[in-house]
């Protein structure tokens, strides 16, 4: 004989009612005791009558546990937020490397359907302003090139100088040591008029 299935529904009868809360109230209890015990699982159950009686279990303790779960609601909270932030925050950056890259190539003359004489402009307007900086960094850069160029010559010029100097004393070391040679080697002068007496007495 098979059991009769019970509707679920609202019983009407107080008497009944309070029995039937009794009986699936420690039968809920039990089987969350059996779940905690099997499965190592940490469990709080509180139920309230219609009467407005708690009722509790808990495998640790209720407190317990619900601190454990507010813990767990900050933790999704934050991640979620953390989520959500790093979403937004990818968008506007891809929203802004876009518009960069169209401004980009606007500049450069492309993708100029659409725009307005304003628009326009304002384009000819920021392109002239990038000129001008091109210019100008382009006229400080020759002006560093051409700086440069004149402190080297100037360091060139006072070597060369140097090199000068240095080659003149040698020169004239070499020619006053050449001199004292000269002099220390030369003959001793002759008698001539003693030779031209010899002459003239081999003569007679």
């Amino acid at each position: 004989m098979t059991r009769q299935k019970i509707e679920i529904k609202k019983i009407d009868n107080i008497t009944a009612r309070q029995v039937t809360f009794s009986k699936r109230r420690k039968g809920l209890f039990k089987k969350a005791q059996e779940l905690s015990t099997l499965c190592d699982a940490e469990i709080a159950l509180m139920v309230f009558s219609s009467t407005g009686k708690l009722f509790e279990y808990a495998s640790s303790s209720v407190q317990q546990v619900i601190e454990r779960y507010d813990q767990h609601l900050q933790i999704e909270r934050l991640y979620h937020s953390s989520v959500l932030y790093e979403k937004e925050t990818f968008s506007i950056l891809s929203k802004e490397e876009a518009n960069k890259t169209k401004e980009l190539r606007q500049l450069k003359g492309e993708e100029l359907e659409g725009l307005n004489t304003k628009e326009l402009e304002k384009l000819e307007d920021q392109i002239k302003r990038g000129l001008s900086r091109v210019v100008k960094a382009k006229d400080e850069m020759i002006m560093k090139e051409i700086n440069a160029l004149k402190r080297k010559g100037i360091q060139l010029m006072r070597e060369n100088q140097r090199l000068k100097q240095v080659k003149n004393v040698g020169e004239e070391q070499g020619r006053s040591s050449e001199s004292t040679n000269n002099g220390s080697t030369s003959d001793p002068p002759r008698d001539d008029d003693s030779s031209d007496t010899s002459l003239r007495l081999g003569s007679v």
